[in-house]
């Protein structure tokens, strides 16, 4: 099971031992003994920090896994990664480190993982770049590894109503708009995280870890085994799950099964189809594309229009559905999910996971979908037909691409005028102060990858609109991104971004844009010549950052309808 690992360390009995005294010598002085260098050398990443639930409790998880890693005849080798809390940054300059951090978390890992040359790498995730982030380098570099996901958050409570994170964004434009008063809006503020784990909807942690379990590449059952219990400690089921990952990883190491023997072209469309059965949010588009980049498995915005083309929407879950994932846990959790997928045809049962096993073969023993609830339903009677959750729009105003998460509650059709804004702070204020009425289109660009630079999430804008009452009746279309916790007519992606001279950059207030979705067309209501016009007079602004990480992203960061990698 040693064999990266003696770079480092030497092997007895050989001209290598020898030459290695030096580097001994320095692990001897963090506790390894003679006995360790006879083990394999396993990374473990641990993305700690009491700055956010969604981590708070992942030291602790490190701890445990760690013990039962060692207990197996493993030497750990534990460092951390940056974790940067999309919640509480949200609607700041804060947000544009948001997705830069998931590939500085990539880097990180692999800095350590070949600074290292360790034998086999485990990473942990909590917040949602984490998760991606954890898994491109294992993916990039070919590992053997695994990931495991810290678990859901339990919902609040208030005045008998479940509340979570969205349920404080849609607050503030309630109370903006009158609806409810200061101390219901405190209230609401106390009650909505009661503990430690990740945001309770189908938004992108929870659809992310789902998606890297049907991907193979996490333990059956984690991504919905709770993080906490009702009294904030780590829950039984994920005290399993960290004795798992020491069973798993040594299988792996004893197989010599590595990343891209999982990651196929097969097994990135199970990913996919999971996601778009639970009604997943629009950024695993974007870390889907990334993670598929890393594995050099060809993947793309048409592949997967495809797929939301065939997948009937089962889940029943926020932001547009009543449940979150505790509820899901309670039936069955995401085996469940899986078993029903894989026996009504959709997914590839003999893709190999980390388990040793083929899905299928995880499956086997999965619970079956329980009749007479409402949380999960059957692919014969689904929540919404095939196509009625993502979809990918193109047109004159996204010639790569562009998303939308819908509800089926949404309007085929939509067109209105433009009101413009080129930062995310603009139109919430604008949205705040009244400004936007019934039937406009707020576009919100240089807000991309590049030009954020960062690509932040507009969850501040979109919950302001919703909360205020005109979810159904105004539009939003950035080169930004959302949060999975954002539902109503909101476009993101759109690609090529303003900053990269894409044509939302020419867009002038009072402009007429379309939103065709039935014909998946998102355009500019002007001709051809008048369009070419504007762009040949566009200048691009000048970089916002000259110098740091957000500078160094801006340069390298390839357009979202690439999932905006560096590598």
């Amino acid at each position: 099971m040693k064999r990266r690992s003696e770079e480092i360390t030497g092997q007895k009995g050989t001209v290598k031992w020898i030459e290695r005294t030096a580097a001994r010598t320095m692990l001897r002085a963090v506790r390894f003994t003679d006995e360790d260098f006879d083990k394999p050398i396993i990374a473990l990443a641990v993305p700690h920090t009491n700055g956010t639930p969604c981590n708070d409790h992942v030291r602790e998880l490190g701890d445990l896994v760690q013990q039962a890693i060692e207990e197996a005849g493993g030497k750990v080798i534990v460092f951390g990664t940056p974790v940067v809390s999309d919640g509480i940054s949200m609607g700041t300059e804060a947000m544009k480190y948001s997705l830069v951090s998931r590939e500085v978390i990539a880097d990180s890992i692999e800095l350590m993982t070949e600074g290292y040359r360790v034998d086999a790498v485990v990473t942990l995730s909590g917040c949602d770049k984490t998760i991606p982030g954890a898994l491109m380098p294992i993916a990039r570099n070919n590992l053997i590894g695994l990931t495991l996901y810290g678990g859901s958050i339990l919902p609040g409570e208030y005045r008998g109503k479940a509340l979570n994170i969205v349920s404080a964004f849609e607050a503030i434009g309630a109370h903006c708009a009158g609806k409810i008063d200061q101390e219901e809006l405190h209230a609401i503020e106390c009650h909505a995280c009661p503990g430690a784990g990740s945001c309770a909807g189908m938004y992108t942690a929870n659809t992310m870890a789902s998606a890297i379990e049907a991907l193979g590449m996490s333990l059956p059952g984690a991504a919905s085994n709770l993080a906490v219990d009702t009294h904030n400690k780590i829950s039984g089921e994920k005290r399993d799950d960290c004795a798992r990952v020491a069973q798993a990883i040594v299988g792996l190491l004893e197989s010599g099964l590595r990343a891209r023997d999982i990651m196929t072209r097969r097994a990135f469309e199970n990913a996919l189809t999971v996601a778009w059965a639970l009604g997943g949010s629009t950024n695993a588009v974007l870390h889907l594309l990334a993670l598929a980049h890393e594995a050099d498995v060809e993947l793309t915005l048409s592949d997967i229009e495809e797929i939301t083309r065939r997948v009937p929407l089962l889940g029943n879950f926020k932001p547009f559905g009543q449940y979150v994932m505790n509820d899901l846990h309670e039936i069955g959790g995401l085996p469940m999910v899986m078993k029903t997928l894989l026996d009504a045809g959709y997914l590839h049962g003999d893709c190999p996971t980390v388990t040793g096993r083929t899905l299928a073969e995880n499956l086997a023993d999965a619970p079956q979908r329980p009749e007479g609830q409402d949380i999960f339903f059957s692919p014969a009677r689904p929540f919404a037909p095939a196509h009625q959750h993502i979809r990918v729009l193109h047109g004159n105003l996204a010639a790569e691409g562009c998303v939308i998460k819908i509800s089926g509650k949404e309007p085929e059709n939509f067109t209105g005028p433009a009101r413009v804004f080129d930062r995310e702070e603009e139109a919430l204020e604008a949205i705040l102060a009244g400004r936007i009425k019934a039937g406009d289109i707020v576009v919100i660009r240089y807000e991309g990858p590049r030009g954020g630079p960062g690509m932040r999430e507009m969850l501040s804008p979109s919950s302001a609109l919703m909360g205020a009452g005109l979810g159904k009746d105004v539009a939003l279309v950035t080169d930004g991104r959302f949060s999975g916790g954002t539902h109503g007519i909101m476009i993101g992606h759109v690609a090529p971004e303003a900053q990269s001279g894409g044509p939302i950059a020419i867009i002038r207030e009072g402009d007429e844009i379309s939103i065709d979705m039935i014909r998946g067309e998102l355009n500019l209501n002007l001709d051809e010549h008048h369009i070419a016009e504007r762009l040949a007079q566009w200048q691009a602004p000048a970089p916002r950052y000259t110098k740091g990480v957000l500078a160094k992203y801006a340069k390298l960061v390839s357009s979202s309808s690439k999932g905006a990698v560096t590598s």
